[in-house]
């Protein structure tokens, strides 16, 4: 085992931009006590205030490369703690941290010291590398006798390698109160090598705000989301739950926020309803980006400054797949006519930007020099055009793409400029499975697919939904290019090949009892160089779990209706 340098860990407890950290022991080294937290007893951590194991939220990993990985925790002896805090004493505790190269923990091929402070709400951050590329690896973290669950993650295959198939899953909109996290234990269970949450990973409101028909079967502690104590104790609840914890620790994750980790629809520098005028509302976003940096397993190019945080960013799964991870909050232009969905001119202006210039710039240069033989768009909200009017109005979503319809063909444009081989874009945000074509120019139906989007639906937002035959839905009618739709709980877990795309769209029917079992509403696929979607199975739908056929008005309802 190898000693390690301060470039392989960051310790989050310092300044912002600070990594510094304790030294970490070598394999054949001396032990140290007073520098090995596993050495400290719990009655000389009681005396410090750390009485009770403070591994409450779990372990999780993130942002692999070809040699490394972060590896993250956060302690919390109480982590409900209205203050923030979660019963943690305002001191600094060195925490033990081990990387295994078998799942049973015996063979230890790296180690180290990092620093939990109250700065960062006791977070830790471990930026690994030179480990092999393309295998798996298992950690956990250590404070005195207290011992952190053991989490599984995994290398990229080397730059010049495809490595074998990929497999790849994507996930959204997690409502602790509207559904228990079935999906998240069902996602663990498939063992995929690379899950991303595409936004909506907790919700803002105070309990009885956001409600379901029928009423919520769980509560939100505490006030709706405002302050850093307000978001660190939503954040700590979201992680007790223990399939959101098994979720975690059974893959490394990508991640990037939509709306509700800060307020519902908020864009840049404008909260939901800047009519209704919010005089914090800067303040709670650098409260918001702080605590989603402590909770979240990011590199240290990712540590929020003020109010600005750098989310986007590109990871590469060796020469299979590049993944283009987009914000798409915190630089957009406001909503041009409202958020719902409306017919509006501002939409098609194109000084409009959802992505602003330097990350659109940033994505066409990444588009210039990939690569890979697929280029993966991980983003928040629907791509291709949804026109809800079978008129000759075209009434649009605006607090999607649609929105902003310029920026949307300009990235287009990008990608068929570069000639990237295999463009797919990643959607969560709007609570219902969708499959679709893209095109240059959704007014001309006939015109070519020019790349393909699949659409994750909610983890447990809206309750259990229900199902219905996707031919029915109108949506489908007056766009062509949608292919698929389905309005229940679950995942999209897809298997990453040179030659083809293939995507299960998984179900858990049931989400407001827990326990519920998952299946494969259908499957599509896409083929090396075919750009679109191909459905090669649909499972029947089930007379017990069937609804009226979905109409605009509802489909819209369930999208939009959010305080």
């Amino acid at each position: 085992m190898s000693k390690l340098n301060r470039r392989h860990f960051l310790v989050t407890g310092l300044a912002a931009g600070a990594a510094a950290a304790i030294p970490a022991t070598g394999a054949h080294a001396a032990p140290d006590p007073a520098a090995d937290p596993s050495k400290e007893t719990a009655r000389s951590l009681a005396s410090r205030g750390l009485r009770t194991d403070p591994f409450t939220l779990g372990v999780a990993s993130g942002d692999p490369d070809h040699e490394g990985f972060v590896i993250w925790t956060r302690l919390a002896q109480q982590p409900m703690a209205e203050d923030g805090l979660a019963g943690m004493p305002q001191r600094p505790f060195p925490v033990l941290w081990q990387v295994y190269s078998d799942e049973r923990a015996r063979r230890v091929v790296r180690s180290g010291v990092t620093v939990a402070a109250p700065e960062w709400g006791h977070s830790v951050h471990v930026e690994l590398a030179n480990l092999g590329s393309d295998r798996d690896y298992w950690y956990r973290f250590r404070v005195g006798p207290y011992v952190s669950p053991l989490g599984r993650a995994r290398t990229a295959p080397h730059p010049l390698s495809y490595g074998g198939a990929l497999a790849m899953a994507f996930v959204s909109c997690s409502q602790y109160e509207h559904g228990f996290f079935t999906a998240y234990r069902r996602l663990a269970e498939e063992r995929p090598d690379v899950i991303l949450h595409l936004g909506d990973y907790q919700y803002e409101y105070t309990k009885d705000t956001y409600t379901i028909p029928g009423g919520n079967v769980r509560d939100h502690e505490g006030p709706e989301t405002e302050t850093l104590a307000n978001y660190r104790q939503r954040h700590a609840q979201y992680k007790t739950d223990p399939d959101l914890q098994a979720a975690h620790a059974a893959a490394p994750w990508l991640v990037v926020w939509d709306d509700h980790e800060v307020d519902n629809n908020w864009a840049d520098e404008v909260p939901e309803k800047p009519e209704n005028p919010q005089p914090n509302f800067l303040s709670r976003r650098e409260a918001a980006f702080r605590a989603y940096y402590e909770n979240m397993p990011l590199r240290r190019t990712s540590i929020p400054r003020g109010i600005d945080m750098q989310l986007y960013r590109r990871v590469r799964w060796g020469r299979m797949a590049t993944f283009h991870m987009l914000d798409t909050r915190q630089y957009r232009d406001d909503q041009g006519c409202g958020d719902g969905y409306r017919d509006c001119p501002a939409s098609i202006d194109p000084a409009r930007s959802i992505t602003g210039a330097e990350q659109e710039a940033w994505l066409l240069d990444g588009f210039r020099h990939s690569r890979a033989q697929w280029d993966i768009l991980g983003q928040q909200v629907f791509f291709a055009q949804r026109d809800n009017n079978d008129g000759p109005a075209k009434i649009t979503s605006q607090d999607a793409w649609d929105g902003y319809v310029a920026s949307r063909k300009r990235i287009t444009q990008g990608w068929l400029d570069a000639k990237v081989r295999n463009p797919v874009v990643l959607t969560g945000d709007v609570h219902a499975h969708w499959a679709s074509d893209l095109k240059l120019d959704y007014d001309d139906p006939t015109g070519p697919s020019v790349g393909s989007e699949l659409v994750a639906t909610s983890i447990s937002t809206g309750g259990n939904g229900a199902d219905s035959d996707p031919a029915t839905h109108p949506f489908l009618k007056i766009n062509p290019h949608l292919k698929f739709y389905n309005n229940q709980r679950g995942y999209v877990l897809t298997k990453v090949e040179r030659d083809q795309m293939t995507a299960d769209f998984k179900v858990v029917p049931q989400v407001q009892t827990p326990g519920g079992e998952v299946y494969t509403r259908a499957t599509f696929v896409i083929e090396d160089r075919v750009p679109g979607v191909q459905q090669t199975y649909l499972r029947p739908v089930d007379p017990a779990l069937r609804s009226q056929p979905m109409t605009v008005e509802e489909t819209v309802r369930l999208e939009t209706e959010r305080p």
